[in-house]
């Protein structure tokens, strides 16, 4: 199969709201499986360096199946694109077809094996690493699913996970990706597991992951739907790694999924957006207990407020 990919080369002083925003407009057109290269500062020591060369331009760019409604699809990208310049970023778009094998596998020389944590070390499928004793190796190869551990948001999540998870707890993914967050959780203890996307590839790709790290498969559940369309059956950890005004969104559907002792990890949120966040929790009557700042991306553990009586 062809895909027609589009570049959205960008110049902003505040790359990370550009990369949400334009990371968003593909969003919104299910094009899930997007490339985003962008210089990002060394992060803190244990979150994974030199994994990823400095880019010649800021670049974010997405794979869309050629088809017929293709290129009305690109006008409507286009459109959504222009407006950015109210948030003074201004975008040049690139166009191109390239074969899906040629996309989905060019990008893994620069993915390397990573650290996330004194335990946690990300894999890829296609390198060598012995594992040490005491180390969680996670053998990952996301294909067309975000979520490579060198990222951020999921380098935060991932620590988070190791920190709030307790053996035997349920986990919930939303916004699954390449399965990364429920292998993690899987390998640290949890007892059942359930993971959602709305894109069926990434579905496809975590199982494949899943498989990999000899995840048994009586103890998780994969499902290509969105969280109110899932069983509102309680968990006692729940991770959405999104975006900002996703999570907004979903927030009353995370806290019906909560446990009273739950934890719920919220990463993706840009700093500029916290505050939005943060009013969503209130009205939720969830409290943050313990947040992470990398660069311009925060990540949040938040849990139910404790009635008084």
């Amino acid at each position: 199969m062809k895909f027609k990919k589009i570049t959205l080369l960008f110049e902003t002083d505040d790359i990370a709201l550009a990369e949400e925003l334009i990371c968003n407009i593909f969003f919104s057109f299910a094009i899930s499986g997007v490339v985003c290269d962008i210089p990002l500062p060394e992060p803190d020591e244990g979150f994974g360096t030199h994994t990823l060369t400095l880019p010649e331009h800021n670049s974010i760019t997405g794979y869309l199946p050629l088809l017929d409604s293709s290129d009305i699809i690109l006008k409507q990208i286009e459109a959504k694109a222009e407006k950015l310049i109210e948030f003074d970023i201004r975008v040049k778009i690139v166009t191109g077809i390239v074969d899906e094998k040629e996309w989905a596998d060019a990008w893994k020389a620069y993915f390397n094996v990573t650290r996330i944590t004194d335990r946690i070390i990300i894999k890829p499928q296609w390198k060598e690493y012995h594992e040490k004793k005491g180390e969680i190796l996670i053998h990952l190869d996301p294909g067309m699913a975000f979520g490579t551990g060198t990222h951020p948001t999921t380098a935060m999540c991932l620590k988070f996970i190791e920190t709030f998870l307790k053996p035997g707890d349920s986990f919930l993914d939303v916004g699954t990706g390449s399965g990364i967050l429920m292998i993690a959780a899987a390998k640290l203890g949890a007892g059942h597991l359930l993971g959602i996307d709305t894109d069926e590839t990434a579905i496809a790709v975590a199982r494949e992951n899943l498989r990999l790290n000899g995840i048994d498969p009586s103890i998780y559940c994969l499902s290509c739907q969105t969280l109110d369309r899932t069983d509102p059956v309680p968990c006692d950890c729940i991770a959405a790694n999104i975006i900002a005004q996703v999570i907004v969104d979903i927030l009353p559907d995370i806290a019906l999924r909560m446990t009273e002792g739950a934890t719920a990890l919220l990463s993706g949120i840009i700093k500029e957006r916290k505050a939005a966040v943060l009013a969503a929790l209130e009205k939720t009557r969830l409290s943050v207990i313990h947040e992470e700042h990398i660069d311009e991306w925060v990540t949040l553990a938040v849990k139910k407020e404790t009635s008084i009586e």
